[in-house]
């Protein structure tokens, strides 16, 4: 912001306040993604503890197209999205989310101009957010036709919309709150001087409302960093490595997990713990191998298109988790839209009201727990709590590591601890998935996708 604009603030409100809304409103710069070769990053040390440790384990576990023969079938996949190619449930749910957005739109315009209280505004916002919430999770429960995976995605749309509103109403409050003290502007500056700023109440437009919902963050700003232009080139290189890497996803998916899904069952039904350690091990790797190329496909290629495509100049999706030495380091950089909401919309918030760093700490693990078992155990339709438990347990996890191990063992420990404990989850929601759905007998569909 202007110089000039915070001279009045410096007048009206207490100098430790007003740096800190000043500090909460600007929270992108522009910046490029690390793995972009314009960002000149080139410490990978992380990635050759990585080789050492999956080198022994990758020959036992690699695809078998010799004895499961080619299990690629592209047609199958557009089932894990459509029972009914003329009713698409999870793509309705999708489209209602705008009620929900326009909602939280003109709630601001009215509070922009008086028309309500505070405490009438916060009423509709929390109403509006906990239903953005639970009406979700009516439907996919209610309707019967939709499926896991188009239930993951709706859920995942209405999750992001959460936060982005949350964010959204925080902002405008605070933005209120230097206007009520008098401040004589609320914009700060472009990274390109040609775009002309945006003043508060002159933000709340349709236009900058969808640029924010569809916009690669989850922290709501006044005024964005903007690239100076589209680059065709780099467009079309991240367009491409997504049609790349989303069928590599599900030719691995087909090819490697899931035959390895369907031969842990029976073990885990006789109790056979040799046998389930066994299978534990051999799905650890194709789990791992999908979950790094999905990273890389949503976190760089697919968000780095779609900041391209709208000119959003924070790049800065991720950082160098590959070089976690702690487990509190690795969540703190592996995703940093969420880190970033996290920290500024709850942890610091809470530090504000007196809470100790440590409280706010399992605060956020908390909440992201919570999160991991809504986008799980939803779309499933059953209860079980491992991924809640699961995150939580990263806690006393993040304690061992950062106490036991240091430098190079700290950093294998973090990614042992990435191999071994996600495929753990995944067979407990797909053993009892399939116990749920199948009980002893053999299913005609691959688990989980039927």
């Amino acid at each position: 912001m202007c110089h000039e604009s915070y001279a009045m603030c410096h007048r009206s409100l207490p100098v430790r306040r007003n740096v800190g809304h000043k500090l909460a409103l600007n929270c992108h710069k522009l910046q490029e993604s690390l793995l972009s070769s314009a960002s000149g990053y080139s410490n990978y040390r992380g990635i050759l503890n990585w080789c050492v440790i999956m080198l022994p384990v990758c020959p036992a576990s690699a695809p078998s197209s010799i004895r499961y023969g080619i299990l690629v079938d592209p047609i199958q996949v557009i089932s894990l999205f459509l029972k009914d190619p003329y009713r698409w449930p999870a793509a309705c749910l999708v489209i209602a989310s705008n009620i929900f957005i326009m909602i939280a739109l003109y709630t601001e315009r009215r509070l922009s101009v008086g028309a309500i209280g505070e405490n009438v505004g916060i009423i509709i916002h929390s109403i509006n957010l906990s239903t953005v919430l639970f009406f979700p999770v009516a439907t996919l429960l209610m309707v019967n036709s939709v499926t896991p995976v188009g239930g993951v995605l709706a859920l995942a749309v209405y999750t992001i919309l959460f936060l982005k509103l949350y964010s959204y109403k925080d902002v405008n409050k605070w933005c209120r709150e230097i206007q009520h003290a008098k401040a004589l502007s609320m914009s700060r500056s472009f990274s390109s001087a040609s775009r002309s700023q945006v003043h508060y109440p002159g933000n709340l437009t349709h236009r900058d409302m969808y640029y924010f919902v569809f916009a690669p963050t989850l922290c709501y700003e006044l005024n964005f960093p903007r690239s100076p232009r589209i680059r065709k080139r780099f467009l079309l290189r991240r367009l491409f490595e997504m049609l790349f890497f989303m069928q590599l996803l599900v030719g691995l998916i087909q090819q490697w997990m899931v035959p390895t899904i369907q031969n842990s069952m029976k073990p885990f039904q006789d109790m056979d713990y040799s046998r389930m350690i066994e299978r534990l091990l051999k799905l650890a790797v194709p789990n791992h191998f999908i979950w790094l190329i999905f990273f890389y496909w949503f976190f760089h290629s697919s968000l780095n298109f779609v900041a391209e495509l709208m000119q959003f100049g924070d790049r800065e999706f991720y950082r160098d988790w590959w070089n976690s030495e702690t487990i509190t380091y690795f969540w703190q950089n592996w995703n940093i839209p969420v880190h970033k909401w996290c920290l500024r919309h709850f942890y610091k918030p809470m530090l504000k009201r007196g809470m100790s760093k440590w409280v706010g700490q399992t605060a956020v693990f908390l909440i992201s727990a919570f999160f991991h078992e809504y986008l799980v155990s939803v779309p499933l339709k059953m209860f079980r709590l491992w991924a809640f438990m699961g995150m939580m347990a990263q806690l006393p996890l993040a304690w061992l590591v950062g106490r036991v191990f240091q430098g190079n063992y700290g950093n294998a420990a973090v990614w042992i601890s990435l191999i071994i404990g996600q495929p753990i989850a995944v067979l407990m929601y797909v053993h009892d998935y399939y116990v749920l759905h199948y009980g002893g007998e053999e299913p005609a569909a691959p688990v989980l996708l039927s």
